[in-house]
């Protein structure tokens, strides 16, 4: 126990300095659109370049970050970098409309001064709020739902698109889906695996696919592997999908070289 909370005392030390130094990078998972194979966005993921331990991915330092309240400055890091990449594609590819999104944690979505700092972000990096997507989750949002729908009209306001990430494994309070004004449900990749075999898990897909048709919502399934889990989604007309079937996460200049194929995979 005493090794134990020694190394989470030293990974603390080293995450408060991380920023500092600059080891963090970005990843670009794409999503795809199932019907063409295009890739209409990326999703921006962080991972930590810790000089001892190498790379750090998000499930060992995430929770510790909101802990500490480093998450804030992290997030809005993240943010900053993946809309200025965004626009580095756009201009070098004007004639692919991509999207780039980001999560926002729970802890920075509580922040009040969220919307201008993303607002100050967009005029920062030259990027139209239309093509950025802020990924948050159904128990940030349901902690408290007043407070939630007002920060949500205001960054729907700033024209930024708003996604419900990990749809179904959290509150799944369908009653105030219809008073938050979100653009996108993702499926959780735990509804995904089995697809193609599992009953109950296809009428749920089947039912969230109509839910977001009849609100004016798109449906992104994460976590695709396989041919026959893509080729079940489409039978679903679940509309984007992303997971390892299409690609993995990417380094900038890898995926920089996948937007120029304009096809991530035939469909």
């Amino acid at each position: 126990m005493h090794t134990q909370a020694m190394a989470l005392l030293q990974l603390e030390t080293d995450l408060k300095r991380s920023l500092k130094r600059q080891e963090f990078q970005l990843s670009y998972q794409p999503i795809v659109s199932l019907k063409s194979g295009s890739i209409t966005g990326f999703e921006a993921l962080v991972r930590w370049h810790h000089p001892i331990h190498g790379i750090v991915y998000p499930a060992e330092f995430i929770a510790l970050a909101e802990e500490t309240g480093l998450i804030v400055p992290l997030g809005y890091w993240v943010l900053r970098e993946a809309c200025r990449q965004m626009k580095i594609w756009q201009v070098q590819f004007p004639e692919t409309p991509l999207t780039i999104s980001v999560n926002i944690s729970g802890r920075q979505f509580l922040q009040s001064d969220l919307v201008a700092q993303i607002s100050q972000i967009l005029q920062e990096t030259g990027l139209e709020p239309r093509s950025l997507g802020l990924e948050i989750t159904e128990s940030a949002i349901m902690e408290n739902t007043e407070a939630a729908a007002l920060m949500l009209l205001q960054l729907r306001d700033l024209g930024v698109r708003l996604y419900m990430d990990d749809f179904g494994t959290g509150y799944s309070s369908l009653s105030y889906l219809h008073r938050f004004p979100i653009d996108t449900l993702k499926i959780d990749r735990s509804f995904i695996n089995n697809v193609d075999v599992d009953t109950e898990k296809i009428e749920i897909i089947r039912t969230v696919v109509a839910l977001a048709w009849n609100l004016g919502m798109d449906v992104v399934a994460e976590g695709v592997e396989t041919n026959k889990q893509m080729n079940q989604l489409k039978a679903l007309k679940c509309e984007f999908g992303q997971g390892y079937f299409f690609s993995k996460s990417l380094d900038s200049e890898m995926a920089g070289a996948l937007i120029a194929q304009k096809q991530c995979i035939a469909i």
